[in-house]
């Protein structure tokens, strides 16, 4: 997983500054839609992770479908965090600090992500009571993603253009 740190580092140069000392403002406006991809595709990754192994351990201890989808919905913000933490934290960043970055750059991009990705799950016919050896379930989840992959580009490029989301991230990556 070498991407969530490598991902940011050709974005260290906002508008000439470098390092940590760039702030908001001088990123507010510059988001491109690769940017914003990039930071989507590192979400969706921990999203993706905590789905798929939240659906696996609820469906292995037998729980009903809504236990099994706030599992995978907490696991997906947990790795979606940790995949921006352990960015954060090789940068040299404290942990209490990184905590309160990874928190500001993905909680709105994790859930924008998980309202789709679970909404679409619960829609489709079918999918909400399919096992994890079906095609159907894969299908839909793998539906499910890129659903909230491309609805979740376009808030992420909005944040980024603003300084929020991962844009704050950049400014602790040398």
């Amino acid at each position: 997983m070498e991407h969530a740190h490598a991902e940011h580092g050709h974005h260290q140069h906002h508008g000439g500054h470098g390092g940590h000392g760039h702030d908001a403002g001088s990123r507010a406006g510059r988001a491109s839609w690769a940017m914003a991809a990039r930071a989507t595709l590192h979400c969706l990754t921990g999203c993706a992770i905590g789905e798929v192994l939240g659906m696996v351990i609820g469906t292995a201890l037998g729980w009903g479908n809504v236990s099994t989808m706030i599992l995978a919905i907490v696991l997906a913000f947990f790795f979606g965090y940790a995949l921006t933490l352990r960015g954060i934290l090789s940068a040299g960043v404290d942990l209490r600090t990184a905590i309160r970055v990874a928190l500001a750059a993905d909680t709105l991009s994790i859930a924008v992500m998980e309202l789709i990705d679970n909404g679409v799950i619960a829609l489709w016919p079918g999918a909400m009571d399919a096992h994890l050896s079906e095609p159907l379930f894969w299908a839909v989840l793998a539906i499910s993603l890129a659903v909230a992959f491309v609805v979740t580009v376009p808030v992420n490029k909005w944040m980024i253009g603003r300084g929020k989301g991962h844009a704050v991230v950049h400014q602790y990556h040398h």
